[in-house]
């Protein structure tokens, strides 16, 4: 009796374990092949990594697949892929994933017509575009075409834009290089986030700025290397609650609020956090530029520079309110943007020029409420730097001693 009983318990425990083992393996089975369907390759859409077919028709076809699913991903596997050009637009039905693995290299062309973008993100709401892939610019034939042109029409175009958008992650390990213009371009959104990126360029490569980001809001860039001929981070009109974190700049021009006042009816730029960045051998530390001769009447106000290490960048600190680049302004004219409450804390390291601090203001417009606090900054053989201040309230805390101590006139 227990004998038998014992055998109908063995085999009703195998029963179990097989029917058990064969619904797991069933909605494994079910899962992968959900998880798959929302998976887009662009291979699957006739993209070719042999760097010479152009894959956009594969890029947006993959992309139009993924948009319309919840949850939706477009795949760029390994090997490098030509693009000519590729928009990329939303609404989608849900969050979407661009998980990019290769190369992407854009045309030689110096232009691309009328289009400001090689790469375009518009009206996307909770995207993910991580990887380690590749975005080359291939921005060599641009970087001499319409430079210090006036009225040049054909521009170069940015790497990387997106726009009216909202709840977007770019990086994660992705490169970016040799933009023909801007390498990100920011514009018109909300809660965007840059990290863990890589961008470079030449050193002497024009108006290639790293992140430039205007009128929007909510914007982090952060843990990143930063390596081009213009700005590192450019933060335009119209722009609050920027917060710029752990970025290693240079070479470059360091990292700009501006320039600013260039075109009529400019907004506002309020709550900039630099934090933790480092300049390495930049022309520039942290910049504020406006034309001198303004268009606009805007304010600059809620800055916040702290924790900075300098490596011989030519003016570590910087207020330039007479900006004209070319020298086209007209003279007598001063600029009517409105810089006040910005706080600099823990700037510290090495000026490769004497004035490491520079604040050149608008007379009509002087710039108000200028703090410094634990300021550490020398020049060549560890002599003190001096700051050069005009039309400005410098306040310079003097609890605790910091170099420099004081503007001199």
């Amino acid at each position: 009796m227990d004998s038998s009983y014992s055998s109908i318990l063995f085999l009703l425990i195998i029963l179990f374990i097989w029917i058990h083992t064969s619904i797991s393996s069933r909605l494994l089975v079910c899962a992968q092949s959900s998880s798959s369907s929302n998976n887009f390759s662009i291979t699957d859409y006739g993209a070719v990594p042999d760097g010479k077919t152009d894959s956009s028709k594969a890029f947006e076809s993959a992309w139009q697949k993924a948009c319309q699913l919840d949850e939706g991903a477009v795949l760029v596997p390994t090997g490098t892929f030509f693009l000519s050009k590729a928009d990329f637009n939303g609404p989608c039905n849900g969050q979407t994933l661009f998980e990019h693995r290769g190369t992407v290299i854009a045309s030689d062309e110096p232009t691309l017509g009328s289009r400001d973008s090689w790469i375009a993100f518009t009206y996307v709401d909770s995207l993910t575009l991580v990887g380690d892939g590749t975005f080359d610019g291939n921005g060599a034939n641009s970087w001499s075409h319409c430079h210090g042109i006036v009225g040049c029409k054909q521009i170069p175009p940015y790497t990387l834009k997106v726009s009216y958008a909202k709840n977007v992650l770019i990086g994660r390990g992705l490169r970016f290089v040799d933009s023909k213009a801007f390498h990100v371009f920011i514009y018109a959104s909300n809660n965007v986030r840059v990290e863990h990126v890589h961008i470079s360029a030449p050193g002497d490569s024009p108006n290639t700025d790293g992140v430039h980001i205007a009128l929007s809001n909510n914007t982090r860039i952060t843990d990143s290397i930063i390596e081009t001929g213009d700005d590192c981070v450019s933060i335009g009109d119209g722009c609050s609650g920027v917060n710029v974190t752990g970025v290693w700049c240079g070479p470059g021009h360091g990292i700009s609020i501006g320039s600013l006042g260039k075109y009529e009816g400019e907004g506002n730029v309020a709550e900039v956090t630099l934090k933790n960045c480092t300049f390495d051998g930049t022309e520039n530390g942290v910049r504020i530029k406006t034309w001198a001769q303004s268009l606009s009447s805007s304010v600059v106000s809620g800055v916040t520079v702290e924790e900075i290490v300098v490596k011989g960048a030519s003016n570590p600190i910087i207020i330039d309110q007479f900006y004209c680049p070319g020298e086209t302004c007209a003279p007598g004219w001063e600029s009517s943007i409105q810089i006040k409450g910005v706080k600099f804390a823990g700037v510290k390291g090495m000026s490769a020029t004497e004035a490491s601090v520079s604040l050149n203001c608008s007379k009509s417009h002087p710039c108000e409420d200028i703090e410094f606090f634990g300021l550490n900054l020398t020049y060549a053989n560890g002599q003190p730097s001096v700051a050069l201040c005009a039309n400005a309230d410098g306040k310079f805390d003097g609890l605790s001693a910091q170099v420099p101590s004081r503007c001199s006139t």
